[in-house]
């Protein structure tokens, strides 16, 4: 209860004016984003205020007063409770570090099926270089792989090579418009309910195996490792994101066709059950028939 009015209104109103000067700011700018302490803080101005409110309805003579506090608490309901969807600016920062993590981690099965799958890859091409060696020209698609790693490190490591300038450009050129088609074509591959995807991703494991296989056993290790490294870092994560990518998109359609195979198998249960109603009723009622003709 309030005993002295105007103390009362003393004391609070510098707390209604900053109650005021919050909701102002947010109408004057709809993106403005609080941060946790502002929206605590925000919610102690408003339920104050409208305590204050529910104080005031027994003096009929501060009719303003009450007025400007219905405003004032209708316009802190409104934003406090308002669902509209604030459109914000593309911040490639604040995707690279927030929302896709938050996804990826969302979606991590997918991600490491797409990894046992081309690891699984690997290990063929290992595998099937090891029992033969003449496989390399079925396994390879590049001209650049087909030769012998021993030869074509010391091509690599000659200076003044005429050929090495021109030769860097177009296999480097040739790789990433290889591996960004791949990653493009993991992700489309989604379509055919993720088979597809994983045929794309245990091919290039068969590839990526072989090409190890063919250097390793030729004493290459080190060349493979710098030539494969600085762009495999990259590239081979982002085939695998495009697989997770394209196996959930896979699953995505099989719930969909899940969905239209129950409710057509819904559709036609139901015509059937009508059916065999009816055909029961007409049997019944063909027997009663005759059961009633050999009465008479």
């Amino acid at each position: 209860m309030i005993v002295d009015l105007e103390k009362f209104i003393g004391n609070q109103r510098q707390v209604w004016k900053e109650l005021e000067e919050v909701l102002g700011r947010i109408e004057r700018n709809p993106s403005t984003r609080l941060d946790l302490d502002q929206i605590k803080r925000l919610h102690l101005l408003y339920g104050i205020t409208s305590a204050d409110l529910a104080r005031l309805q027994g003096f009929a003579a501060e009719s303003e007063l009450k007025l400007y506090l219905e405003a004032l608490v209708s316009k802190g309901f409104c934003e406090i409770h308002d669902h509209r969807s604030t459109l914000q600016r593309f911040n490639p920062v604040r995707w690279a570090t927030r929302s896709f993590p938050q996804v990826f981690r969302a979606r991590a099965g997918a991600f490491w099926i797409a990894s046992a799958v081309m690891l699984f890859g690997c290990f063929f091409g290992v595998l099937m270089l090891s029992i033969d060696p003449e496989a390399k020209e079925a396994l390879m698609p590049f001209e650049q792989l087909l030769g012998d790693p021993s030869e074509r490190v010391a091509r690599e490591e000659l200076k003044g090579n005429p050929d090495l300038g021109a030769n860097k450009p177009v296999f480097s050129s040739t790789l990433m418009t290889h591996n960004i088609r791949v990653s493009i074509l993991c992700m489309a591959m989604g379509v055919t309910l993720g088979m597809g995807t994983l045929i794309l991703l245990f091919y290039n494991g068969v590839l990526l195996g072989a090409v190890a296989m063919d250097y390793i056993h030729a004493g290459q290790t080190s060349f493979l490792l710098g030539w494969l490294l600085p762009h495999g870092v990259i590239e081979i994560p982002a085939i695998l994101v495009a697989g997770q990518a394209g196996l959930l998109l896979g699953s995505t359609l099989m719930g969909l066709l899940n969905t239209i195979s129950t409710s057509l198998a819904t559709g036609y249960t139901a015509i059937a059950m009508i059916l065999y109603y009816y055909d029961i009723r007409v049997r019944k009622e063909g027997f009663d028939l005759k059961m009633m003709a050999q009465n008479l």
